[in-house]
């Protein structure tokens, strides 16, 4: 287990959620709580590189990870400095080494994710190059009660919905979960996070509330965890991209039910199997077909 502390979302953060007035479906006054929507301008050295829609939490690790998810921050390159202004909403990376994505920057196009999402066209450089270690597995046993405690720890979207999770375990024990209005936000605050603290992916499972998208995959091998869970379902190139670098993909995990369209030789089926009974995602169904939601 790491000796990192927990890191956990922080619904009571008055920074991150607003009280609206409205009404309910019986026109009754109700107040609501609502995420809040900050733009965030990414510098790295003296470049504008991005200007990201985020909840405002987190904003280093998110620069941070951001540019190493676009491979525009090498793994080993010497950050000398990272600069946040809340005032002007602005994060500045700067390193040793002198960088210049002008080229690279006229080549972004736009990707599935929900906010801000960006694919550069360079982003599958170090795809293929990356090894996933083989010898990991995910145990049944430690997953169910996983992903239970993620779903149900405090969070903004248990406070307020509309935003994405994402969660950095090692076994079965949760290190890190954090969240934004877009997944790829939350996959690169998780990212930031692990450079900020040396921390490698090799032993690590990945865990998103979002869609097993192929930048989901691709930034999931680029960190070098090889498992990555979802109670979302799949897309075609999210999984061919799981296939070909050999990460293992389960989506639809709810209660005790799961796919799994790729890398299924790292599951342990060490869980007690199902007996007749509903569990969590069947009952969901049900009830939503009875319009009890």
């Amino acid at each position: 287990m790491s000796d990192q502390p927990l890191v956990l979302p922080d619904p009571d953060d008055p920074r991150l959620t607003v009280a609206v007035e409205g009404v309910d479906e019986n026109g009754a006054p109700v107040t609501a709580s609502v995420v809040m929507e900050r733009p965030l301008t990414l510098f790295l050295n003296g470049q504008e590189i991005v200007t990201l829609l985020t909840i405002g939490d987190h904003p280093e690790e998110l620069a941070l990870g951001y540019l190493l998810n676009q491979n525009m921050l090498l793994a080993d390159d010497d950050v000398t400095g990272i600069e946040y202004d809340e005032e002007l909403e602005v994060v500045v990376v700067r390193t040793a080494r002198v960088t210049d994505y002008e080229a690279k920057l006229k080549k972004r196009v736009q990707t599935s994710g929900c906010a801000q999402g960006t694919l550069f066209g360079d982003m599958m450089e170090r795809f293929d190059e990356a090894h996933l270690p083989k010898d990991v597995r995910l145990h049944t046993a430690d997953l169910y009660p996983l992903v239970k405690r993620i779903n149900t720890c405090p969070s903004l979207y248990l406070k307020a919905g509309a935003i994405h999770g994402c969660a950095l375990c090692q076994g079965p024990d949760l290190l890190l979960y954090m969240e934004d209005v877009g997944r790829h936000n939350a996959v690169d605050k998780i990212r930031g996070w692990m450079f900020r603290h040396g921390m490698e992916g090799g032993d690590k499972t990945f865990y998103t509330t979002g869609r097993l998208t192929s930048e989901m995959v691709i930034k999931t091998v680029q960190m070098g965890i090889p498992i990555l869970v979802s109670r979302s379902g799949f897309t075609a190139s999210g999984v061919e991209l799981a296939r070909r670098a050999g990460l293992t993909l389960v989506g639809r995990s709810r209660g005790r039910r799961f796919t799994v369209l790729s890398g299924a030789g790292r599951i342990v089926f060490d869980a007690p199997p199902l007996h007749g009974g509903e569990d969590e995602d069947a009952r969901f169904r049900r009830k939503a077909s009875q319009g009890d939601d």
